[in-house]
């Protein structure tokens, strides 16, 4: 893979420092330094910790390090599993590296007003990172043979986070849960020092204390290791977007994972895909045979072709990768082949 980093700040024509926020929001700061990531020497300060969703997203193969900060005394909120709330001061952070380079740093700040995104792109000589313009920055890095990653704007920031039911996407119940999947895509084994729900719970960071979490840790409710694999790919992945809440939520699909939901209830994903007709058609086939999910027949499958795909009009997800993820597609093909018609 080739790497070609084109981080010259003084040739951008759009001016730095801009962020996309609610009014009386303060503004993050100019660099990344002085977000509170790192201590005097330049290491990740002892406040922040490291987390590993199970389910990771997919950003084009970045290597991601990911890292969270709790005020002091401060507990996170989860009267309701689902829609953790996080203590004013709050921040997480997010660093994506290509090639062995870090590239960029995402933040996510709970102020008294509202979360303020903000995205840091790094010096050329990795010494610090900059705020990036509140309108990105298009192909900062070559990923593969014709195929750039690009700093996405706040607005796209905000519009992923913002459709779902939870602002925060990889720090939940499924994410930190201590039952890990190990057919999970690109999923990496836990570090004694990564959080999971047990730890939180073990440091008295959750209010109400809900030990049940680490009695039954949350998982995907399917019996087969490979449907529970994809079904968790398309929760993380796919989820934020596609809910029973957000701004998607009237076109019926659902493949968000619900922790609070019945432990024998099926999975939204299942219910709301297989063998269900959607508005888009599989190119090539008709509606009578054209299914989001078609059980023992992915070539007729809607999803598994917008996942593919990586033309603008038919792309999924529509942001934020322009490689298709050949691990979970052959997956998802597999679990998709083996459903029961």
């Amino acid at each position: 893979m080739r790497l070609r980093v084109l981080l010259g700040f003084a040739a951008l024509a759009v001016p730095l420092g801009l962020a996309l926020r609610a009014e009386g929001t303060p503004a993050p700061p100019e660099r990344l330094s002085q977000t509170g990531l790192y201590d005097a020497s330049g290491a990740i300060a002892s406040g922040n910790l490291p987390f590993l969703p199970q389910y990771p997203l997919w950003s084009d193969g970045a290597v991601k390090a990911r890292w969270i900060h709790l005020p002091p005394g401060s507990k996170i909120d989860v009267t309701d599993v689902d829609i953790w709330r996080f203590p004013e001061g709050t921040k997480l952070w997010k660093e994506f590296s290509f090639g062995g380079r870090k590239v960029e740093t995402r933040m996510l700040w709970r102020t008294v007003g509202d979360w303020v995104f903000a995205t840091y792109v790094w010096d050329a000589d990795q010494s610090d990172a900059r705020l990036a313009p509140a309108e990105g920055i298009a192909d900062v890095v070559e990923i593969a043979p014709g195929k750039r990653h690009s700093i996405p704007s706040l607005a796209d920031c905000a519009a992923c986070h913002r459709s779902s039911p939870a602002t925060v996407l990889g720090f939940n119940a499924l994410q930190l849960s201590d039952d890990r999947d190990p057919l999970a895509p690109h999923g990496e084994p836990l570090q004694a020092e990564d959080v999971t729900l047990r730890s939180l719970l073990d440091t008295d960071l959750l209010e109400p204390a809900r030990r049940e979490l680490a009695i039954h840790p949350p998982r995907i409710r399917e019996s087969d290791p490979l449907a529970r694999a994809a079904v968790g790919y398309l929760s993380a992945n796919c989820g934020g977007c596609h809910n029973g809440g957000g701004p998607l939520a009237r076109i019926g699909l659902n493949l968000l994972h619900d922790s609070g939901g019945e432990r024998s209830a099926p999975e939204p994903a299942r219910g709301t895909t297989v063998d269900v007709a959607g508005r888009f058609l599989v190119p090539g086939h008709g509606p009578e045979d054209s299914r989001r999910v078609a059980s023992g027949a992915p070539e007729r499958s809607a999803l598994l072709y917008r996942m593919r795909s990586r033309r603008p009009s038919s792309q999924m997800p529509p942001l934020g990768t322009v490689v298709p993820d050949d691990e979970a597609l052959a997956l998802l093909g597999r679990w998709i082949t083996d459903l029961p018609h």
